[in-house]
This record gives C-alpha cells, sequence and structure tokens, in this order.
C-alpha cells in the first residue's frame, strides 16, 4: 500500500512539473506571437500557404490511408493490447481510416483534443483524439452498452485526472475500452481494478512521444 501511495504521489508531482512547464512555454509563445506580429508581410505569406492547403483539402472527402495498418495488436499478460508496428505521427488535416477503433496512434490532426481532465458527451475527432494521445493523455471511451452508473463514475474520474479525457464512441466492439498512445484494453466497469492500473501506468507513461506537451489550449468540442 505504501508503494502505491508512493508512486501515486510521484505522479501527480510529476504532472505537476510538467503543468508548470507547460504554463512557462505559454507565456514564452505569447511573447513570441507578440513578437512575431509585427512582421506583416511574413505572416500574409504564410496566411496564404494556409489557407490554401485548407482549400484543398476541404475540397476532398477521401480518407487519407494510416501507416499503423500495417501492424497488429498482441495482447499481454495483464490484458492490456500493445501494437507492433510503427505508429506514424504526420499531421493531417484530412479524416484518416485508422486500423483499430478507438485508434492508438497514427496520423492525426495538427490540433489536439483538450484532454485536461476533459468530458465530452458528444463524439470527437479520432485524429484530434489521437494528438492527445501523443501528447501522453489516456483516453476513455464507451458505447451504449455501457452502464449509465459506469460512465457517471469514470466521468468523474477523468476530470479530476489531468491528461485524460472522455467521450461516447458508438462503434466500438466493447462496452468500456481504454486507449493511450500504442495500448489499449477493455474493462468491465468503473470498479474493475484494470482502470486505476492503466491511468497509473499510461497517464504520462513511457509510451508518450511528446511527454510534458499541452493538453489545455486544443479543441473543447
Amino acid at each position: 500500500m505504501g508503494s502505491a501511495n508512493s508512486s501515486s504521489t510521484d505522479r501527480r508531482a510529476r504532472i505537476e512539473e510538467m503543468r508548470r512547464a507547460e504554463q512557462a512555454r505559454e507565456r514564452r509563445n505569447r511573447v513570441l506571437v507578440i513578437a512575431a506580429s509585427v512582421v506583416v508581410v511574413a505572416g500574409l505569406v504564410v496566411g496564404g500557404v494556409v489557407l490554401v492547403r485548407s482549400q484543398d483539402d476541404k475540397g476532398s472527402t477521401t480518407a487519407a490511408s494510416d501507416s499503423s495498418g500495417k501492424g497488429r495488436f498482441v495482447t499481454g499478460k495483464d490484458g492490456v493490447k500493445t501494437w507492433e508496428g510503427k505508429l506514424s505521427r504526420t499531421h493531417v488535416t484530412k479524416p484518416v481510416k485508422y486500423a483499430s477503433e478507438p485508434p492508438v496512434g497514427g496520423d492525426h490532426n495538427p490540433v489536439w483534443m483538450n484532454c485536461d481532465g476533459d468530458v465530452y458527451t458528444e463524439p470527437v475527432k479520432n485524429t484530434n483524439a489521437v494528438h492527445s494521445l501523443e501528447h501522453g493523455a489516456v483516453w476513455v471511451t464507451y458505447n451504449a452498452d455501457a452502464e449509465k452508473a459506469d460512465v457517471d463514475a469514470l466521468a468523474a474520474k477523468v476530470k479530476k485526472t489531468p491528461y485524460t479525457l472522455m467521450s461516447p464512441m458508438d462503434d466500438q466492439k466493447d462496452p468500456i475500452m481504454l486507449s493511450a498512445w500504442g495500448h489499449q484494453r477493455t474493462v468491465t466497469g468503473a470498479k474493475d481494478p484494470n482502470v486505476d492500473a492503466f491511468f497509473e501506468k499510461f497517464v504520462q507513461g513511457a509510451q508518450t512521444p511528446e511527454p510534458g506537451a499541452a493538453c489545455t489550449n486544443g479543441l473543447s468540442e
């Protein structure tokens, strides 16, 4: 019990340190934005490029294939499925056809879903949520078969846990699933001890491609 409490305390301290670093980065970014705003010509050029790319993307509804389709899940003794294969990390603005639902990584939108204990009552775009996983978030998803009591209890847990998010996902095969970058498992309900174990291991865990990256200032709906 003492070891578990120590581990939890260490994890909270690590997350708080990362959040302080994130806030410092945001302050530096605001200074840079103000300084860069005086470079009008450069801003217009960049804006023009972004506008052209945005128009090109909106003109196509074809989902891009994701290279993660070349891999496969391998289930460990603890019930956690680990993706064996390269998970690409290219920023794209088109929809992506992922190899799993929910996805556990791959090409994704340049903007992440807010994952600072955010609970969404409507489905979110996979491409934005995958970016959150890249930042070290755990994504809790559920379908219509999940018990309301479990959904409510999991939502309460997510709301008090930085680097997590939660949303409904009608197309997933199991009622409640937990996903992190490259890892995923099904749980039986909110009281399943595997929920705490998954959070403990994968919230800002060793699998995180971009540890300490922001889980705020992204999309909120």
